[in-house]
């Protein structure tokens, strides 16, 4: 096969994506024009409920402390773990590298509102650290 073959062989593949894409775009835009205002309403109306429940859920992260990235004592683990349904938990110790945690860490916890960010002492916590089988390592 020559390079004139291989490339007529590319345009035509070219040319019947395109066509595709341009079927599967007449397609919308002829729904579309099918909406009356009823339907439009009732886009609407969902889409309101569906910012009303966000609004709710983040309301309630809020609460439960999400956006924010706090120590919690060993204590209150259990409980902050089960409130939230996502919850990312940083067992630090006093050096270094777990201060460089901790900055993207709080970083990272303004950005992802739907998840709780956690930091628990993981020497002042030996009942969580053997419990969880958290090794941690002196630097």
């Amino acid at each position: 096969m020559d390079d004139s073959q291989v490339k007529q062989i590319l345009e035509q593949q070219v040319l019947t994506v395109a066509k595709a894409v341009e079927d599967k775009i007449n397609d919308e835009i002829a729904a579309l024009d099918r909406l009356d205002l009823d339907d439009l309403e009732t886009l609407r109306e969902r889409m309101l409920q569906q910012m009303k429940k966000m609004a709710e859920k983040r309301s309630r992260w809020i609460s439960l402390g999400h956006g924010e990235y706090s120590e919690i004592p060993e204590k209150e683990f259990f409980a902050a773990v089960k409130a939230s349904d996502r919850v990312v938990c940083h067992f630090y110790r006093e050096n270094w590298p777990c201060k460089v945690m901790d900055k993207h860490m709080n970083i990272l916890a303004k950005q992802h509102i739907e998840t709780r960010f956690l930091k628990v002492h993981a020497e002042k916590s030996p009942f969580l650290t053997e419990k969880l089988r958290m090794l941690y390592y002196l630097l």
